[in-house]
């Protein structure tokens, strides 16, 4: 009771903890947010001065992810839509400040550019009619947001106001980059100075001492001496922040047990079972695959590949089973065999012998609802049955009109070619098709039908028949068992355990797992080598709570489990000495040998050189300044460069190259002989700079935008 007093005499106290608290807690999550000050919760990047909409942006990923289908990863299509946004942004920059606009006359003119084949916007003479444009667009937006069709697509007004807008951009683009090729082009005194530099040559007697000769265990190159170098190349050395990692891969991999369990289901579907119902309480007998009339039902019943109602060549055979299977008798099986992750027990159907190819002609009528319909295409399918069965007659009677009837057909490509479709394999037309065509003889007609319409064909040729068989494969996928999968989690959980008190690699060792490192992951990266898309693992390598020695699991869908350990955070800026050093290190080596080598020469021709040293001078001839390669040296372009300096008959001093430290002697120098005119050379140059022009412009442009991006805190 008297705990109970104290408590009320201290409620507006407590009341007062409880409100500060929480307080706290929410002006944490402010700071931490920055929401309520205006900062990146709301903005996915910042290019030049220009915020981007968070909410617009992944709208426009939702869009893109719907027109590049379900193959594209969200990272890859976000980074699709980055690119397009990056470039407005940039762009409408440079635009503002010439400014360059669209008006309502050019806009008009492009729309009549982009649009001019569309049926939608030509009259009955087949020629663009504004007009038809106008009332296009006026449905379209009294109708919004429900969309029309236009082409072979659909599109609601929002989404024609998108379209205007990127062609207008692209008009202002094109304006844009012709402005920047104007100022491009070579002068007659660099197409000369190329000629000389592509055609003058000199003939060298030289000497190399190669920085091989000496040991690196003898030049030792210390941390300071990294830094140094790095600092004295800044822009080589500037990176982007980054993370390394280790990490152990525990596969749910099928077991040897898994395996065999997995090939003695599939042999038990060979022979006819009984089995006890349970809910009939009778016993049930159960056709397997030997006896069953219903193949393709027990195929689609039974394994994970679905029965395919057609013949096969024998090169079409799984390789590890192909002769075993091709000789095989109506109703003979073959199995169980291991083949691409699954047991498979394969039965030969039936066989034929059928034309390795075949050439035929054809009359495409289509029908309301056929794939090969278009906006012209009235006749229902019974109307387009009875069109095709007409047509046969006609060419039944007298064959040589065919051709007189192609304009009843919709297939414009082959219309072209007297409605002859050439030599084709079996496996290259629809299935109606290709049965018909490769199952009868040469010079039947008849009319069939598939998904495009109803086909008048002529059977025009066939080439060398041989056997063809049709299988059905009982197969079934190769997967770790219940058992196996619980013993790879309870593997994973027991390493993760031993983490807590041990190091990662000596507990990797003790598990025999293999560590696998990957190093400079950046923040927007998707993929990690070995693992695949795993956008989670950088996410949280990159949080801002994960440090050195953290770990943690992931799973990997489809493959197990990873544990994960960052192993570096490297922020942006310089590289350290250590992520450095693979790079630094020969460099600085190269600098020491030199000196070395520098200081064991005393002599002043390439032959006393050569002596001194017990290496052989060489000769190079022939060489020009447009490809700096020396025979038998390489490539050496501050060696040539040097040669191209001296008068011939000059030896130059000791030059430190790629390879080694050179002394050249110039035996012959000859000039490129004059030319009346450099206008031809003049324009190789222009039409190259002019190629690169465009691409060179957008990149510098690109470099110089002052970009904040936030998107690594969305995606």
């Amino acid at each position: 009771m008297a705990v109970l007093n104290k408590i009320r005499q201290r409620s507006i106290f407590l009341i007062v903890i409880i409100a500060l608290a929480l307080f706290a807690f929410v002006l944490s999550d402010l700071f931490q947010n920055s929401s309520a000050f205006g900062d990146t919760q709301d903005t996915i990047a910042t290019i030049n001065g220009n915020d981007i909409s968070r909410e617009d942006f992944m709208n426009r990923v939702d869009n893109m992810q719907r027109q590049m289908g379900p193959s594209s990863t969200t990272t890859q299509t976000m980074n699709r839509v980055w690119d397009q946004e990056l470039r407005r942004a940039v762009m409408e920059n440079q635009f503002d400040g010439l400014g360059l606009t669209v008006e309502k006359d050019q806009m008009r003119n492009l729309l009549r550019n982009n649009f001019a084949e569309f049926p939608e916007f030509t009259n009955e003479a087949g020629i663009f009619d504004e007009n038809r444009l106008n009332e296009f667009i006026a449905n379209l937006k009294a109708i919004s947001p429900e969309r029309a069709q236009l082409g072979n697509f659909q599109i609601n007004y929002s989404e024609w106001v998108n379209n205007e807008a990127a062609i207008a951009v692209g008009a202002q683009e094109q304006t844009y980059f012709n402005l920047v090729k104007a100022g491009v082009g070579a002068t007659l005194a660099e197409a000369e100075v190329e000629y000389n530099m592509e055609s003058a040559t000199v003939d060298l007697k030289f000497v190399n001492v190669p920085y091989a000769s000496i040991s690196d265990s003898l030049v030792k190159v210390s941390k300071s001496e990294i830094s140094s170098y790095i600092n004295k190349h800044k822009k080589k050395f500037e990176v982007e922040a980054s993370r390394d990692i280790n990490f152990v891969l525990f596969e749910e991999a099928a077991s040897l047990d898994d395996e065999n369990a997995v090939r003695d289901n599939v042999a038990a579907l060979l022979d006819t079972r009984v089995e006890y119902n349970e809910v009939s309480k009778l016993t049930d007998t159960i056709e397997g695959l030997k006896a069953t009339k219903d193949i393709e039902g027990f195929i689609n019943a039974n394994s994970d590949v679905k029965y395919t109602d057609s013949y096969v060549t024998k090169t079409s055979l799984p390789d590890v089973a192909q002769d075993s299977i091709f000789n095989l008798s109506v109703g003979q099986y073959y199995g169980p065999y291991k083949d691409n992750g699954m047991y498979k027990i394969t039965k030969v159907v039936e066989e034929s012998f059928m034309p390795d190819s075949v050439k035929a002609r054809h009359l495409l009528i289509p029908f309301l609802g056929s794939r090969a319909a278009d906006m012209e295409t009235i006749q229902t399918e019974e109307e387009a049955k009875a069109t095709a069965d007409s047509l046969l007659n006609v060419i039944r009677r007298d064959r040589s009109k065919f051709v007189d009837l192609l304009d009843f057909s919709i297939d414009k490509v082959s219309n072209e070619q007297e409605g002859v479709l050439d030599w084709y394999a079996y496996n290259a037309m629809v299935p109606e098709f290709r049965d018909y065509t490769f199952e009868n003889n040469k010079g039947d007609m008849g009319v069939v039908k598939t998904d495009f319409g109803f086909h008048v064909i002529e059977i025009l040729d066939q080439k060398a028949k041989k056997r063809m068989v049709k299988v059905a494969t009982l197969a079934q996928r190769i997967e770790p068992s219940e058992e196996t999968i619980d013993d790879v989690f309870n593997r994973t959980s027991k390493f993760e355990i031993a983490l807590q008190e041990n190091d990662f690699q000596d507990v990797a060792k003790e598990s025999d797992v293999v560590v696998r490192p990957v190093n400079n992951i950046k923040e927007l990266d998707e993929n990690i080598p070995g693992l695949g898309s795993q956008r989670t693992i950088v996410r949280w390598a990159f949080e801002k709570g994960t440090k050195v020695g953290d770990y943690k699991r992931f799973s990997i869908p489809g493959v197990g489990y990873a544990v994960v350990q960052v192993t570096g955070v490297n922020k942006k800026g310089l590289m350290t000495p250590e992520a450095a050093s693979a790079t630094v290190i020969p460099e600085i080596r190269k600098e020491k040998k030199a000196k070395l080598i520098r200081e064991k020469i005393s002599g002043s021709t390439v032959d006393a050189v050569a002596q001194g040293q017990n290496v052989v001078a060489s000769t190079a001839n022939g060489i020009n300044m447009k490809n700096p390669t020396i025979s038998g040296a390489g490539l050496e372009p501050k060696v040539v460069g040097v040669a191209f300096g001296l008068k011939e008959g000059e030896t130059s001093k000791l030059i430190d190259g790629n390879k080694g430290v050179f002394m050249v002697e110039v035996t012959k120098k000859t000039a490129a002989p004059e030319l009346d005119n450099y206008q031809a050379i003049a324009n190789r140059l222009n039409s190259s700079q002019l190629n690169s022009a465009q691409i060179s412009a957008y990149e510098a442009l690109k470099e110089a935008a002052d970009i904040k991006d936030n998107r690594a805190t969305f995606y």
